[in-house]
C-alpha cells in the first residue's frame, strides 16, 4: 500500500500541467459564450476527446490505475479552475462510468464504460440517473420501478428521474431503480439502458443558476425494456443480496450511495478548482486596482480577506487529497469523503463571494468572470448530497448512532 504523501509524483505533475494548458488555451476563452448559450459544448468536448482528456482510458487510468487516488482530483481541480460548466460537460460521463464500476461485473465494465465515451470520431455521452422529482438525497424515496419477467429474462422500467447530468442526450443511461419496494434503499439495483432503447425520453431541460454549459434534464422511462444482462452485477448477485437483507443481515450495497461515496472527493476537487480560480483572479485584481492613491491590496481589509481565502483553499485541498487517498485504499473511518465534499462546497461559495466583494461593482457584472464562478460554486453545496446530508453522514460516522 502506498504511503500518504503531500508530494505529487512526476506523472501527476505532468497531468496537472497538461489539463491546465488545455484549460488556458481551449476552455477559458470559450467559457463565457457557453455559459450564455446554456448548451452542451460539443466542440470543446470533442477537442478534449482528441487529446485523450475525454475518454474511458483516461478515466480508467485515473480511477483504477493510480494507487494514490490523487490523479483524478488533481486533474479535476485544473479542469474546473478553467470553467465549471465545461468541466462538468467533460466529466459528467464519469459519473455513469463510476456507477458501472461500482455495481457492475468486470465484464460489464469492459462492455459498457467504453460505450459511454465513444471515440474522438464519434463522441458518446453517459448519464447516471438516480435522483427523482420527489427524492434526491432521500434515496428511500425513489419510485422508479424495475419489474423482472423471468420467461423472457428482461426488465421493464417505469418512472421519471430528475436533475440528471446529460439526461436524455446521453447514449448510455445508468438508471437506479426499485426492484423490491418493501426493502427501501436496500431494494434498489442499477441498470444499463443502451442507446436508442424505446421508451426513454428527455423531460424538461433545467435552466440553471450556474454550470450552464452542463446539460441537466429529466429522464422519462415509459415501459423501457432491457435484457437481463443489463442488470449491473447480475441477477444471481441481486437475489443473494435481497435474500440477505430479508434475513436481517447487514448489506452495504445501496446502488446510488455506492457511486456517490466513491465520487465525493472528486466533487470536492471541482469546488476547489472554482474557488482557486476566483482567488487567483481577485488577488491579481487587488494588486492592479488602485484607489486613494495605492493598490487596494495595501489595505488590510483586502489583504486579510485574501489571506483567509488562500488558507481555506489550502485546507480544503488537504482534506480532498486525504479523502481521495483513504477512499482508494479502503481506509475511510469517519466519512472523510463527506468531510472533504462539505468543506469544499462551503469554501467555494465563500471564496467566490469574497472575490465579488474585492472587485466591488465590477465583480457583480458579467464583464468579469467572478460572478459566473460564484454561480458555479453554489451547486457544490447541493448535488451529490447536500451540505446537510454530508453533516448527517459525518455525524452518524463519528457517533456510531442512527442520527435522524
Amino acid at each position: 500500500m502506498p504511503k500518504f504523501s503531500l508530494e505529487l509524483n512526476e506523472d501527476q505533475l505532468q497531468i496537472q500541467k497538461w489539463v491546465h494548458e488545455f484549460g488556458v488555451d481551449v476552455i477559458r476563452p470559450a467559457a463565457s459564450e457557453w455559459d450564455e448559450r446554456e448548451e452542451f459544448p460539443y466542440p470543446i468536448v470533442e477537442q478534449a476527446a482528441e487529446i485523450g482528456l475525454y475518454g474511458w482510458e483516461f478515466m480508467a487510468e485515473g480511477m483504477m490505475g493510480d494507487p494514490t487516488g490523487l490523479t483524478m482530483p488533481v486533474a479535476i481541480e485544473e479542469l474546473f479552475w478553467a470553467d465549471a460548466g465545461i468541466g462538468m460537460a467533460i466529466m459528467g460521463t464519469g459519473l455513469a462510468a463510476a456507477g458501472i464500476a461500482a455495481s457492475g461485473t468486470p465484464e460489464q465494465v469492459m462492455e459498457w464504460v467504453p460505450q459511454c465515451y465513444g471515440t474522438p470520431d464519434k463522441l458518446a455521452l453517459g448519464a447516471f440517473a438516480a435522483s427523482e422529482p420527489d427524492a434526491g438525497s432521500d434515496v428511500n424515496g425513489y419510485r422508479l420501478r424495475a419489474v423482472y419477467k423471468e420467461a423472457k429474462d428482461e426488465w421493464t422500467l417505469n418512472g421519471t428521474k430528475a436533475w440528471i447530468t446529460n439526461g436524455g442526450i446521453a447514449d448510455i443511461h445508468v438508471v437506479v431503480a426499485v426492484v423490491d419496494p418493501e426493502l427501501g434503499s436496500k431494494g434498489h439495483a442499477s441498470f444499463i439502458v443502451p442507446p436508442n432503447t424505446p421508451g426513454l425520453s428527455m423531460g424538461q431541460k433545467y435552466k440553471k443558476h450556474g454550470i450552464r454549459a452542463s446539460h441537466t434534464a429529466e429522464v422519462v422511462l415509459d415501459d423501457v425494456v432491457v435484457p437481463g444482462h443489463c442488470l449491473l452485477g447480475g441477477k444471481e448477485k441481486l437475489d443473494e443480496r435481497i435474500a440477505k437483507v430479508r434475513r436481517g443481515e447487514k448489506s452495504n450495497s445501496q446502488a446510488a450511495m455506492q457511486t456517490f461515496e466513491a465520487t465525493r472527493p472528486a466533487v470536492g476537487a471541482q469546488a476547489l478548482g472554482v474557488a482557486r480560480a476566483a482567488y487567483e483572479y481577485s488577488l491579481e485584481y487587488a494588486k492592479e486596482r488602485h484607489a486613494f492613491g495605492r493598490a487596494i491590496i495595501m489595505n488590510q481589509s483586502i489583504a486579510f480577506m485574501l489571506a483567509d481565502m488562500a488558507t481555506e483553499i489550502d485546507a480544503t485541498r488537504l482534506l480532498i487529497h486525504r479523502a481521495a487517498w483513504l477512499g482508494k485504499n479502503g481506509k475511510f473511518q469517519n466519512a472523510e469523503g463527506s468531510m472533504a465534499k462539505m468543506k469544499a462546497g462551503r469554501v467555494s461559495v465563500w471564496v467566490t463571494e469574497r472575490a465579488i466583494q474585492i472587485l466591488g461593482g465590477y465583480g457583480y457584472t458579467r464583464e468579469y468572470p467572478v460572478e459566473r464562478w460564484h454561480r458555479d460554486a453554489k451547486i457544490h453545496d447541493i448535488f451529490e448530497g447536500t451540505e446537510q446530508i454530508q453533516q448527517l453522514v459525518i455525524s452518524r460516522a463519528i457517533s456510531g448512532l442512527r442520527i435522524e
